[in-house]
């Protein structure tokens, strides 16, 4: 019997040249699993489009409510930016998407798992980092990094397929690069290439719109949140993704969540993309005003700096370590009073504030206003200010002693 080998398979040019490429250079049984995250109508037509490039079984698997449930909260949650823009879209995906690989692999009995992540991105280091911490002992194919992969165009990509009897309707004409799942969509390529260019977002955008076409009147939204958890939108009670979905609808329809950045990949280089996450970027706003209740002055300033960490592991695909773990820890740990409802306003890519309300508000209002209350002496202020401030006052006199000294 031959041996088999997994392929993440997206449906793409790419994963489907690969398919007769891993047959004929390894002589390996293709099975293709393709991996839901919320690709949406991505996955039309896919079965029959394996079958037919030579692979024997494709597996289309579900992990939308996983992902949404086991990534994306941990992430909001630790309000996970990576280089202060980028939310993470394609980077929390891919653990999970290796997770069910394995998994597929393992019920195979297969002795390899390929992916078609190019050599210069950071999705080679994320599933490959992935599957050496699930599964060490499982053979991993990346044919763009192969000696054996000869396909360097679009173009070569078609030829390769056409004489492997695989015709099917890729164009060679140019687009944008881009990876979708429920929580973003990314793009790069074409205009986007050249940071001196201004994108052209008429051609680009596939959520929403830019905020100057946004609707002129803005529309309120209230969030409610379990212990750090979305549960609700406008009182309605919904599952993880289905909140996610909404969002997106009503965040893309008041340009929310459009950002253009040049970030700085794992490999060394700068790449620049634009994405677009307005689901994601309400969730995040939400949480973060919902937070500035509730967590105390310490645990809320070491919380920024671990969310920072999180967000990097993951950009670098840790998400398997031990690290990784210590830190979600930290933050699950956080959340245990998160609990309120968060109303804003949106308007032309803005995210309003309109009010916050918690059972756990740490904000006093005895204490915050300018009345004394029985809290607060502003005479307790002065010992306070002689103490915070003593090692400023010690080094100035310091200084104005030497400064004498050399007159």
């Amino acid at each position: 019997m031959k041996e088999k080998v997994v392929l993440a398979y997206s449906g793409g040019l790419d994963t489907t040249a690969i398919i007769p490429w891993l047959k004929e250079n390894f002589d390996y049984e293709v099975i293709c699993v393709c991996v839901d995250c919320g690709q949406g109508n991505e996955l039309d037509g896919l079965n029959e489009r394996a079958k037919l490039s030579g692979a024997t079984k494709l597996y289309i698997e579900d992990i939308v409510d996983e992902f949404c449930e086991n990534y994306v909260v941990p992430c909001v949650q630790a309000h996970a930016v990576y280089e202060n823009k980028y939310l993470l879209g394609t980077s929390m995906a891919r653990p999970a998407i290796v997770k069910r690989l394995v998994e597929i692999a393992r019920k195979e009995g297969a002795a390899a798992i390929c992916h078609g992540a190019t050599g210069k991105g950071n999705d080679q280091i994320r599933f490959e980092l992935g599957i050496k911490a699930l599964a060490p002992d499982l053979k991993i194919i990346a044919p763009w990094r192969s000696p054996l992969w000869k396909l360097d165009s679009r173009e070569s990509e078609i030829e390769y397929c056409h004489a492997h009897g695989i015709d099917l309707p890729f164009a060679a004409d140019s687009s944008y690069s881009r990876d979708r799942n429920i929580w973003h969509i990314s793009h790069e390529g074409l205009e986007l290439e050249d940071p001196a260019n201004e994108p052209n977002y008429d051609h680009l955008l596939v959520l929403g719109v830019t905020p100057e076409k946004a609707p002129d009147e803005g529309e309120y939204v209230s969030l409610s949140f379990e212990k750090g958890v979305p549960v609700a939108i406008n009182g309605e009670t919904m599952k993880v993704s289905d909140i996610i979905r909404k969002l997106n609808q009503i965040g893309g329809k008041h340009g929310i969540g459009i950002i253009d950045i040049v970030e700085n990949r794992v490999v060394g280089m700068k790449s620049r993309g634009v994405y677009e996450t307005p689901g994601g970027t309400i969730l995040y706003e939400a949480h973060q005003q919902l937070e500035e209740l509730i967590l105390d002055r310490d645990c809320y300033r070491t919380k920024a700096e671990m969310g920072a960490l999180l967000a990097q592991v993951i950009y670098e695909g840790k998400w398997f370590t031990p690290l990784c773990d210590a830190i979600r820890a930290f933050i699950t740990s956080t959340q245990e009073y998160v609990t309120g409802e968060v109303k804003f306003k949106l308007y032309k890519g803005n995210i309003i504030k309109a009010g916050t309300t918690s059972p756990y508000s740490l904000y006093n209002e005895s204490l915050a206003s300018f009345t004394t209350g029985d809290l607060y002496d502003h005479h307790d202020a002065d010992g306070f200010i002689n103490l915070f401030g003593l090692s400023t006052k010690v080094r100035a006199m310091k200084m104005l002693e030497v400064e004498k000294k050399n007159q």
